[in-house]
């Protein structure tokens, strides 16, 4: 009997046989942590880029101009157009950047805040400008876009965009796009596209793959907001425009609507409620 309490007892206690258990324990663990691991790894790989971890925040701020980085690499810019019927309206547009190079949607609303935020785009991004693309021809797009001409940036609009401020008098963009319009911004790329109407008869959206942020100009609209100046408006066609620019973009996570403040996807959901004609 002693000898057998003794020989358990030294199972117990034998260094040699407690560093055997110990290395098959960690071992059955490690068999187990590591297919855990590689489908985290996978899952990730394949997810959208999530901008959950990425908190907004104020780079620029005067009276009459604000800059929000809304992620890494692009930047919602806020300038004021005084209106008869809404105040002192804040007025939104999107810098997007790689590398060196930057690309502007929709100007400020004057010059001499457009020209504060070319400023800032090549002293604290330390980057040029490769080109402007005004959304559609109201001044709250393009009011800015003398400041840009003669610093020879090159002007992009939709061809009904170049039309009608023409016929309104305003800025006119000097190059013109059907449909869509792909520019190359550093490494990377923007796009551009027409998809129906609705604020505007010319009104287009802007993409930017690389961060999945849609600039939606006042096509999109933003969370609470009612339907705004109507004068120029396709209603019976915006719910369905939306629709188009929802299905063009199914990875967008960042929207950028053309007044208020930015949201996700859901302001395209918002919009298209909105505008939705009753059953």
């Amino acid at each position: 009997m002693l000898r057998q309490y003794v020989i358990i007892r030294k199972n117990f206690t034998d260094p040699s046989i407690m560093r055997h258990k110990l290395f098959a324990c960690i071992m059955k663990f490690i068999k187990l942590l590591i297919p855990a691991a590689i489908l985290a790894t996978i899952a990730f790989q394949c997810s959208p880029l999530s901008h959950s971890s990425f908190k907004a925040r104020t780079v620029y701020q005067s009276r009459d101009l604000e800059i929000i980085q809304v992620s890494n690499n692009a930047f919602q810019h806020i300038s004021y157009k005084q209106t008869n019927d809404f105040g002192n309206v804040p007025c939104n547009g999107v810098v997007v950047r790689d590398g060196n190079e930057a690309i502007v949607f929709d100007t400020p609303t004057n010059d001499k805040s457009a020209e504060v935020l070319i400023k800032w785009i090549q002293d604290s991004l330390h980057c040029q400008v490769n080109a402007v693309i005004p959304t559609h021809f109201h001044d709250d797009c393009l009011g800015g876009l003398q400041a840009f001409n003669v610093r020879d940036i090159p002007s992009h609009a939709y061809f009904r965009t170049i039309e009608l401020a023409k016929e309104y008098g305003l800025p006119v963009p000097r190059l013109g796009f059907s449909d869509s319009l792909k520019l190359r911004v550093g490494d990377t790329y923007i796009v551009t596209s027409f998809l129906g109407e609705g604020h505007t008869r010319d009104n287009v959206v802007g993409y930017f793959p690389n961060e999945q942020v849609l600039f939606g100009g006042c096509l999109i609209k933003a969370h609470k907001a009612s339907k705004g100046y109507l004068d120029d408006a396709n209603v019976q066609a915006w719910s369905a425009t939306v629709e188009a620019v929802k299905q063009a973009y199914p990875n967008v996570q960042v929207v950028v609507p053309g007044h208020g403040d930015y949201g996700n996807r859901n302001l395209l959901d918002y919009t298209i409620n909105l505008f939705k004609r009753p059953q």
